[in-house]
């Protein structure tokens, strides 16, 4: 399958993000399309990963309707009316329009990656203190909330409480913040009795026209959340079922992180493709449907 690293529709275009791409459709709903396209450090790569954007919908799908009891989401429908391309079938969502929230919100239940980095500089992580002599991967004592900036282009940076509440306010950030971590802990608990840890996640928040907060973007997919095997993990092993595969790659490269992005070959690609459906499977126990 060729990756699908763009789309032509003939709709206005509203936003293009990293891997998303928005049109209006009718006069309360925007069509979201999951393209393959893949960003780390903050930089979308020139090649697509194969299955990736079809796999990205097809799991916050099945995420936004386990999780609608806890706060309702954006979404309206995944099945694509005649009218539509059929290549946007599986990859693409119907979702009410809502004005995204000025922050985006990771909850980190182990201290990994950025976290883990943040940790060893300061002793704690967005200005939360830990615990000294606490090493990679260990599970914190509670998981905790990590508000940050959205930005379009370069990199999100994390702020605390405080600013948070001078962005949205008080009252707001709170319901945020419960939602997170209720959403976080209902995810954590179904991913573990799949055999995954699940590490950190990131979710992003919008408002209806009637000021009710939902769910938008995605939530619980390999983009927005780290994935450890958890009979690896219990053998002391942190192995990713996400992004960090490339992550990893990168950091062997005599590459800055900024734009523009080295190639990535092949072998990295498939991999990648890989994993994003191993992931699939592991977290729904039903194979993504592929063709050659």
């Amino acid at each position: 399958m060729e990756p699908i690293t763009k789309t032509y529709l003939d709709l206005p275009l509203i936003h293009k993000g990293k891997v998303r791409e928005m049109y209006d459709y009718e006069d309360d709903k925007i069509l979201m399309v999951a393209t393959d396209r893949i960003s780390a450090f903050d930089v979308v790569f020139n090649e697509g990963i194969p299955y990736k954007g079809a796999v990205l919908s097809t799991l916050s799908k099945f995420w936004f309707d386990k999780t609608k009891h806890i706060l309702p989401n954006h979404l309206i429908t995944t099945q694509m009316p005649d009218t539509l391309p059929k290549y946007l079938q599986g990859r693409a969502m119907i979702v009410k329009k809502a004005k995204p929230l000025k922050i985006e919100v990771i909850v980190r239940g182990y201290l990994t990656g950025s976290g883990y980095k943040d940790y060893r500089k300061t002793g704690s992580v967005c200005g939360i203190g830990l615990s000294e002599g606490m090493n990679d991967g260990d599970k914190l004592p509670e998981p905790i909330f990590t508000p940050s900036t959205k930005a379009e282009k370069g990199h999100d940076v994390n702020i605390t409480e405080g600013a948070a509440a001078e962005i949205i306010g008080q009252e707001q950030l709170a319901l945020v913040k419960e939602k997170c971590l209720e959403l976080y802990k209902f995810g954590h608990e179904y991913l573990l009795s799949r055999g995954l840890v699940l590490a950190d996640t990131k979710f992003e928040f919008g408002e209806l026209p009637s000021g009710e907060l939902i769910l938008i973007d995605e939530v619980l997919t390999p983009d927005s959340s780290r994935y450890w095997p958890l009979d690896k993990y219990k053998q002391g092993q942190l192995v990713s079922l996400d992004k960090q595969y490339l992550r990893n790659y990168l950091e062997t490269l005599d590459w800055d992180k900024t734009y523009p992005p080295p190639e990535l070959p092949n072998h990295v690609i498939e991999v990648v493709s890989n994993l994003y459906l191993d992931v699939y499977e592991k977290i729904t126990g039903q194979e993504f449907p592929t063709e050659e």
